[in-house]
């Protein structure tokens, strides 16, 4: 058995760049593969599976750049049983091929139209030609949780008789469970080469099936960042790596402080947004809000967390509603440098569970104008609008010019974008530019009212430097209402960081 059960290693492949970008809809340029991939050969990656060949020439191009980006991972890419993906493979100067074989008798004779006698020689005769040709192999059994074990092993037994350097099972459709994965992986652990798990995630089960079969003979995992793929997706690479870093207690060497950065990377460059409650990398995941929770964190944060936010690049957040406690409120309240005595925190948070009794969501502007107000501290801003106008329309580029009054003195700057909101905000960017590096990492609008002269809601969360705030704006110009947000936060951030200063 080579599984890291008893040899305590596991390498990775990430299949980001060609599993990944089967999610319906996704389409990285080369720029953005090259961003990903150099973010994963920085996280420790071994293995960049960059796409597959045979799809376009600009697939290629971009492997291509990809493999002489200097990297150190090895960069890979998938291949079918034929000769010519090879050769395309070869011309985008990748290290090795993930050679891909149907293996179950439904894909070879519904799918391939073949026969399991010639779906056999095929792997063979690719695999050596693939060798010949001076690639590392890694010979993959597709729809594998649903082939005839015996079929397989022979399949994979030939294959390392001509030359393949790993194996790899393929749960294609996601139906193993945990115990058949474990099972398996027991026969399949002494084949002559390592073996990697490559699991989908059609019942949820994509990260437990992986973490068994690494513990039981596999000593690879194919994973992908978010756990995005075709259908329900892949294997999650920072679930995998932290459910063996934190609840095994297996060194990975993946750099796990930098996850969270680089799943939001990716997640900008494919459009795929990350649900809230996605473990580890979801805006919730380290988001407090119920009075006992925040209570037990004061006390010792492992009360009601299993890790601390720092080991994979996040920060606690404790935000306020209904259910939020006076060890909420006084927390938050400190965050911002405001002290209060328990005659004004107790004012404070009876007027923060009214606005949660009314369904609102109470951001750090609102808990800072409430504590403004309960103290009776009145701070001038210092970014104000005075005009704002906006040119849209389907044949001109979105523009905006805002003039903004900043610390007494007028600004006047323009900006264009995808759309007017888009123009909008970034021309209250460029014109803070050199004075505040302010940075809008999430946006959300809620309709009030119906029609289309609905009033909205806009929520934004506003960073600085290291600090992060939540602000909103309201009415029935989604444009202003967006920059009324926009400037709110901006306006929190700089009074923060004076107050930071002047401490």
């Amino acid at each position: 058995m080579r599984g890291i059960a008893l040899s305590g290693k596991v390498r990775f492949l990430d299949t980001t760049l060609r599993d990944g970008e089967q999610t319906p809809g996704v389409s990285l340029d080369m720029d953005e593969k090259l961003a990903i991939a150099r973010g994963l050969d920085a996280l420790g990656v071994q293995v960049i599976e960059a796409g597959s060949a045979i799809t376009s020439e600009g697939e290629r191009k971009s492997m291509k750049a990809v493999a002489d980006s200097g990297l150190n991972a090895e960069i890979c890419s998938f291949v079918r049983t034929l000769k010519s993906d090879v050769d395309l493979a070869l011309q985008c100067d990748v290290d090795s091929v993930h050679l891909v074989v149907p293996v179950s008798d439904l894909h070879i004779e519904r799918k391939l139209k073949s026969d399991r006698k010639t779906v056999f020689q095929n792997a063979i005769d690719v695999t050596e030609y693939a060798k010949d040709h001076g690639l590392v192999v890694e010979l993959s059994g597709e729809d594998a949780s649903r082939a005839d074990l015996d079929f397989l092993t022979s399949i994979y037994r030939a294959g390392v008789e001509a030359g393949a350097d790993r194996l790899c099972f393929c749960d294609t459709v996601g139906v193993l469970v945990p115990e058949t994965t474990a099972a398996i992986f027991g026969k399949l652990s002494d084949l002559g080469a390592p073996i990697s798990i490559h699991c989908h995630n059609d019942f949820g089960m994509a990260t437990a099936n992986t973490v068994a079969a690494l513990r039981s003979g596999a000593s690879q995992a194919h994973v992908t960042v978010n756990g995005i793929g075709e259908r329900a997706g892949n294997a999650s690479l920072e679930e995998v790596v932290m459910t063996l870093e934190s609840l095994y207690k297996i060194k990975t060497g993946i750099r796990c402080e930098d996850l969270y950065q680089l799943s939001r990377m990716v997640s900008r460059m494919t459009g795929i947004p990350v649900a809230p409650n996605k473990s580890l990398v979801g805006e919730n995941a380290f988001t407090h809000e119920a009075g006992i929770h925040v209570h037990g964190l004061l006390a010792d944060t492992s009360t009601y967390e299993p890790l601390h936010p720092e080991q994979v690049g996040r920060k606690r957040r404790i935000v306020l509603g209904k259910h939020a406690g006076r060890a909420s409120v006084e927390l938050a309240l400190k965050e911002f440098g405001i002290s209060v005595t328990d005659d004004q925190l107790a004012q404070i948070v009876e007027r923060v569970k009214e606005l949660g009794d009314k369904g609102k969501r109470v951001s750090d502007a609102d808990l800072q104008t409430i504590a403004e107000y309960v103290l009776s501290i009145q701070k001038e801003p210092k970014v104000r609008l005075q005009e704002l106008t906006v040119v849209a329309g389907n044949t001109v580029t979105p523009t905006a010019s805002v003039k903004l009054l900043l610390n007494g003195l007028e600004k006047l700057e323009a900006g264009t974008g995808v759309g007017p909101v888009d123009a909008a905000v970034n021309a209250v960017k460029r014109a803070l530019c050199g004075v505040a590096d302010v940075r809008l990492e999430e946006y959300h609008v809620d309709a009030i009212t119906g029609g289309t002269s609905a009033l909205v809601e806009v929520w934004v969360t506003m960073a600085l430097a290291d600090r992060k705030i939540t602000a909103r704006g309201a009415g029935a110009d989604i444009i202003m209402a967006s920059v009324e947000a926009v400037l709110e936060g901006i306006n929190r951030l700089m009074q923060l960081e004076e107050e930071k200063k002047l401490a």
